[in-house]
């Protein structure tokens, strides 16, 4: 632990207001995210316990907000700014299940605090889904996995999916999917039971038939699908009395729509043991490892570039009190930095045709729209296709004031 007089120094040249606070340290645990961060009230009135009250409720908000910065990219973030700062970070102890003070000085007439907090991740990534931040349309595409795997001792490679699959799991596919996951993105159509492709009158003709993938991929919602194979062999050379075992894994992506191939992935890995399966299992394991560094890369680098694409579509405008409404939708739109152009087609009493060309899809100018908040109007969105987006202005609703002070009772958030 800091001594005081460290900590004093560490405030004065780094802490003004909490929005700035950072943590000293940060790290996840099953569902919490651990923050340490810092906090700065003035003494008013010589009011000691309300500055520090005030300088705990601002080093709990910097916890919520680093927390949000390890849920969200610096994209995503910048672009929800409106919904995070009205909806979360203008409340943040609801998201805290625990803290602790791990210092508190008085320095120069203010109030420094050192704490310890525990943020809710699930509470906090529940907001941002229902909210559409932290969701499929993301900056993660959805995907589907077809990856067969064999070893010498597989008679036919072990696969989920076609005429004549085989019940045994291919430990690549799950290594890569289980890893995937862990860097966000989205898999579909997994888990112990795989989707029935003749429930949707899908025909494998083969065990590499990549049209009838795509096919079951677009039913699974997917964007794209991973098509390949991993295969371990015993390699010639020993080490001792341990026998050295290769695999390699080739894998293609491919656009769930068009069918083009968007990108492929080779990587191979060597293990060595003193059994077989072992020896198979351990350098599949590594060479599924590689393999899933190497397609986040490329699939990140890929889905980047196309959530960038150009689109133009109209945007169709009706509520009641429109003219002020709409001016004041228009003006929280031109913040929006993947807008590149406003184009008025049509202008009446009561609605408005504009076309909107944007970095990105119709649906995902939708739910940008959705997170921009209004004092005295709400939005509701009616339609959402690829050329035409209806928005009509509705009235807020009404909400009771919140009671009670900003930051909950310290005795119920004090870890013994």
């Amino acid at each position: 632990m800091f001594k005081k007089s460290g900590i004093a120094v560490f405030f004065v040249f780094s802490i003004s207001l909490w929005v700035l606070a950072g943590p000293v340290s940060a790290a996840r645990d099953s569902g919490t995210f651990i923050s340490v961060t810092t906090g700065r009230r003035p003494v008013v009135s010589h009011n000691i316990q309300q500055a520090k009250q005030g300088a705990i409720s601002d080093a709990l908000g910097a916890a919520v907000q680093n927390a949000l910065s390890d849920l969200l990219t610096a994209r995503v973030l910048a672009s929800s700014l409106d919904f995070l700062y009205s909806e979360i970070l203008s409340r943040p102890s609801d998201f805290i299940i625990a803290y602790r003070s791990l210092s508190e000085i008085e320095h120069k007439n203010a109030i420094l605090v050192a704490i310890e907090s525990r943020v809710n991740l699930e509470l906090l990534g529940k907001a941002l889904t229902d909210a559409k931040i932290l969701d499929a349309g993301k900056d993660k595409p959805k995907i589907m996995f077809f990856i067969s795997e064999k070893t010498p001792s597989d008679d036919i490679p072990r696969h989920w999916w076609g005429k004549d699959p085989v019940s045994a799991a291919s430990l690549s596919e799950e290594t890569i999917i289980a890893k995937m996951i862990r860097n966000r993105f989205i898999p579909v159509g997994t888990g112990p039971k795989h989707p029935d492709a003749s429930f949707y009158n899908i025909t494998f003709g083969s065990l590499n038939d990549i049209d009838a993938a795509r096919s079951l991929g677009r039913e699974m919602k997917a964007d794209m699908i991973i098509f390949g194979e991993a295969v371990s062999s015993l390699a010639t050379n020993r080490m001792g009395e341990e026998k050295t075992f290769d695999a390699q894994i080739l894998l293609d992506a491919y656009d769930v729509n068009t069918g083009e191939k968007i990108l492929s992935s080779k990587v191979q890995a060597v293990a060595k043991s003193n059994t077989d399966e072992d020896g198979h299992n351990q350098a599949l394991v590594k060479a599924a490892d590689l393999s899933a560094a190497d397609l986040a890369e490329k699939i990140n680098s890929y889905w980047s570039r196309n959530l960038s694409k150009e689109q133009s579509f109209d945007l169709k405008l009706t509520g009641d009190h429109f003219l002020p409404r709409f001016i004041a939708l228009k003006q929280r739109l031109n913040n929006i930095p993947e807008i590149v152009s406003i184009l008025q087609k049509e202008m009446g009493s009561g609605s408005a045709l504009v076309q909107i060309l944007y970095k990105g899809k119709p649906s995902r100018f939708a739910d940008a729209v959705m997170l921009k908040t209004f004092d005295s109007f709400g939005l509701e969105i009616t339609e959402v296709t690829d050329s035409l987006v209806i928005i009509r202005f509705i009235e807020k609703e009404k909400e009771d004031a919140h009671q009670g002070p900003a930051l909950p009772p310290e005795e119920k958030k004090v870890q013994p």
